[in-house]
């Protein structure tokens, strides 16, 4: 990682000081180079001061050694240039009474900034006064190195998530800060949040244009390692002189790359990003439109779009994200929880959202193996505000198709209107009278040795699943008819219903449902 530069006064807060000002500073060459960084100031009236310089010195002369040779004016100013002098100051008297046209021409064509002092002006009194403020920020630079670099080493120390990193970084800069890969996604952000959202609305453009520009108090540093580059961290719009922000992006970078180093198997911060993003979306804590910055940052194509949400059970985040890249479908992957990942495929206008979510899921499922998982869908959405109601809608399909029997055949893509019932139930699971219906109509079953419930549960629940086919019961089963007979009238006689009953079968049926759908 770079040393991070030595803080610096720029050639215009030099001439902005009450001593200088006492001199009445005029800039007769350079006017544009005044945000120069000025290192040192040295007084010199040597010809050839250019040799003694190293760079990033503002030289302070009377000239009374040019005087009267235009040659000798033209080179000094000339030397200083090679040497690349932050600036020249001339203190106009004895000497130049006025200003040397021929310096300052020569100033004006190398780009070096070129000051007269119109007033009597002690040198030393500037050398000390510019020599005391930068000791002075260069004392404050290296312990504001020093807190940050403590602070974000005792967070890794703590195993603190990305985001507890960036908002320390965020405190110290007072400004946006932003992490991307290369491509210019934004992976994660920390600061206020109104003036995050002010950046990320248009960031394709500003990260490209403005971003290349530390003069705009946009600061970068490279994120990376062993020779490859991944990333990089962007302080947006920081206020402060750039040596201090580039240090603080230096010291942020160090960090991010150690979290990276020691992150071990935790999700990439690729996954942690699209996580964020689809369960601040599902949990509606935040209004979708507040999230549309984040999601086009993110690289989601959000304009004339149609959203389809998906949710699976028991997929692998990364293999999800595989199969989109290979189909070359924009979206999103994240686990909400444990064995539950979500989808977000971002599709045209023009194509056919259902057809394209089939041929994901079933090439997921080729890819992966699991020929048994389902997926569950919601309705495509065109509208990004309609995208939270359609997560939850996929989330709840899911979760009604957690209690189907794995024996019935299910569309590779399951949506709300193939649940049915079972996904009515499902919603109204927490109902305390569903729950105490449940209870009362299988209590026959439920509060026994125990053995009823291993043994015939399962028996009634695909007898009620097949549309009591008997046969296709015992064949799940494994049993013979006459073994099969003899467990459904068990089951009749605990729960004092006849089977053979529409209306008594169904009453079980939904009281079977809700009690899955409770246990589940």
């Amino acid at each position: 990682m770079p040393t991070a530069p030595e803080p610096a006064l720029s050639v215009r807060q030099v001439l902005g000081l009450e001593r200088v000002l006492a001199g009445e500073p005029e800039v007769v060459a350079g006017a544009g180079q005044l945000d120069r960084p000025v290192r040192w100031v040295h007084v010199a009236e040597a010809a050839d001061v250019g040799v003694m310089l190293s760079g990033g010195e503002m030289v302070l002369t009377t000239g009374v050694l040019l005087a009267g040779d235009v040659e000798a004016q033209a080179e000094y100013i000339r030397s200083l240039h090679r040497a690349e002098a932050a600036a020249v100051v001339l203190g106009l008297g004895r000497a130049f009474p006025a200003t040397p046209d021929v310096m300052r021409r020569a100033a004006e064509r190398c780009g070096l900034p070129m000051v007269v002092l119109h007033r009597p002006f002690p040198f030393a009194e500037l050398t000390e006064e510019v020599q005391s403020r930068l000791v002075q920020r260069k004392f404050a630079a290296v312990s504001l190195s020093e807190a940050v670099r403590t602070a974000l080493t005792g967070l890794i120390t703590a195993g603190a998530p990305l985001q507890r990193l960036l908002d320390e970084v965020a405190g110290h800069s007072a400004c946006p800060v932003v992490v991307t890969n290369l491509a210019h996604r934004v992976l994660a952000t920390a600061g206020e949040r109104s003036a995050v959202d002010d950046v990320l609305r248009d960031w394709e453009r500003i990260a490209r244009q403005a971003g290349g520009s530390e003069g705009d108090g946009w600061v970068r540093a490279e994120l990376g390692g062993r020779g490859e580059r991944w990333g990089r961290i962007v302080l947006c719009g920081y206020r402060g002189d750039g040596a201090t922000g580039r240090l603080l992006a230096d010291r942020a970078a160090e960090a991010l790359v150690l979290h990276r180093m020691l992150g071990g198997p935790a999700p990439s911060w690729e996954e942690q990003s699209a996580q964020g993003l689809l369960t601040d979306l599902v949990s509606g804590v935040v209004p979708a439109r507040q999230l549309l910055p984040r999601a086009r940052a993110a690289g989601l194509p959000v304009n004339r779009r149609t959203f389809v949400p998906l949710v699976v059970r028991d997929g692998e985040p990364a293999q999800l994200d595989r199969v989109l890249r290979l189909l070359g479908m924009p979206g999103l992957v994240a686990e909400l929880a444990d064995g539950v990942t979500a989808v977000l495929l971002s599709l045209a206008r023009d194509q056919d959202a259902e057809a394209l979510a089939t041929h994901f899921a079933t090439r997921w499922r080729t890819e992966s193996g699991a020929h048994k998982t389902v997926v569950a869908a919601a309705d495509p959405r065109t509208v990004w505000d309609d995208v939270p109601a359609g997560l939850r809608e996929a989330q709840h399909v899911a979760d009604a198709v957690a209690t189907t029997p794995t024996e019935l055949d299910l569309p590779v893509v399951v949506r709300l209107r193939d649940v049915h019932l079972r996904g009515l139930i499902r919603l109204l699971r927490d109902d305390p009278h569903v729950q105490s219906f449940a209870e009362r109509e299988l209590d026959g079953l439920l509060c026994g040795d125990g053995a009823a419930e291993q043994e015939l549960l399962p028996v009634l629940r695909t007898y009620l699943a097949t549309g009591r086919n008997k046969s296709r019961t015992a064949q799940l089963h494994h049993v013979s008819r006459p073994a099969l007979y003899r467990r459904l009238e068990a089951i009749e006689a605990r729960l004092g219903v006849d089977l053979d009953d529409f209306e008594q079968a169904a009453s079980v049926h939904i009281a079977l449902l809700a009690h899955d759908a409770q246990q589940g």
